[in-house]
């Protein structure tokens, strides 16, 4: 079973990072007015972060004056955006909203570069892909989650169908991803797959490159969220997993196989968001309750031992194990 130690708070210790938090709160003049749905580090350099709201912006931030860089400015709500996390040919930013047409926005020029369109109602999640830095994924609420090459006029590659074709285009459901909203998508660290999340209770796994269904039985799925659910998947692990926010908790399942490993307790109430840190092998959760909290593997776990049932024997907990050996350890 998947081992965490017990959770700890997120702090900040060092008293310069403390006055640049505490000055960005809500006396601060460039502070979102709003609910802050997406946070996320410019993937090549720390020095610059991002930040969507619903009050229908997107800000680029210095992080060394926690000044603004540069303002998007929307008409709609804004759910979800992305940077990608391998592009090297482009600095665009991926942003979901209320309204039916995925935005990209070029952080060297400024503008909004091109649209997207191809749902038909708003965008709850958008992810770019870990292995090619042109191909994006959407989420919306008409049901349908799609992957796209911006680089095409037409843009749309594949719309995602849970039937893998093998319904009628007459059938409501033909040519859908979930039988409800989908409100949340997420590659595996490899790329070679895509998971998605929806209100239908349902967790489905995907091909990227062919958009089939791989059929995985997850199981219920608790999934209320009225806006986009962020889950996040492990990286460098022996075994892959996926954490789903679920209530106060984190539902544990292994990708593959689709087994629920654990619930991760800690919270008190909802838990909005989690993200995986594979340089630690952490995760991190935010919650409703103000709490970020760190979850560290837990390296060892107690097995009964076979010839005394009350004993106990500390045994590695295989979904942390090294994926690798040293040379010494071959030899």
């Amino acid at each position: 079973m998947l081992g965490f130690l017990s959770a700890r708070q997120a702090g900040l210790e060092d008293p310069l990072r403390l006055r640049r938090a505490e000055s960005t709160r809500r006396s601060h003049p460039d502070v979102h007015k709003y609910s802050v749905e997406t946070v996320q580090w410019y993937p090549h350099d720390t020095g610059m972060f991002t930040s969507s709201s619903f009050d229908k912006t997107l800000k680029v931030w210095d992080t060394n004056t926690l000044q603004i860089a540069d303002v998007f400015n929307f008409e709609e709500t804004v759910y979800s955006h992305h940077m990608s996390p391998v592009a090297t040919k482009h600095c665009l930013v991926a942003v979901g909203t209320r309204g039916p047409k995925v935005q990209l926005c070029d952080l060297k020029s400024g503008s909004c570069s091109h649209i997207l369109q191809g749902h038909r109602q708003e965008i709850l999640a958008v992810s770019w892909s870990p292995r090619y830095e042109y191909i994006l994924a959407t989420a919306s609420a008409d049901s349908r989650a799609k992957l796209w090459d911006v680089r095409r006029a037409s843009g749309c590659l594949i719309t995602l169908d849970q039937h893998n074709g093998k319904k009628s285009q007459a059938v409501e459901s033909a040519n859908t991803a979930h039988n409800g909203k989908v409100n949340g998508l997420c590659f595996t660290s490899d790329g070679l797959h895509l998971l998605t999340v929806g209100t239908d209770n349902r967790m489905r796994l995907w091909n990227s490159s062919n958009g089939e269904n791989t059929l995985v039985n997850y199981g219920k799925v608790y999934n209320d969220s009225r806006k986009g659910l962020k889950f996040t998947v492990s990286s460098g692990c022996s075994s892959e997993f996926v954490f789903v926010p679920y209530g106060s908790t984190i539902a544990v399942y292994t990708i593959y196989s689709g087994e629920q490993i654990t619930m991760l307790k800690g919270h008190y109430k909802t838990v909005d968001c989690c993200v995986f840190q594979s340089n630690f092998q952490e995760l991190y959760s935010g919650s409703r309750d103000c709490n970020i909290l760190a979850w560290v593997p837990s390296l060892c776990e107690s097995v009964p031992d076979a010839d005394d049932e009350t004993s106990t024997r500390s045994q590695l907990n295989p979904a942390f194990e090294d994926a690798w050996s040293s040379s010494d350890e071959e030899g």
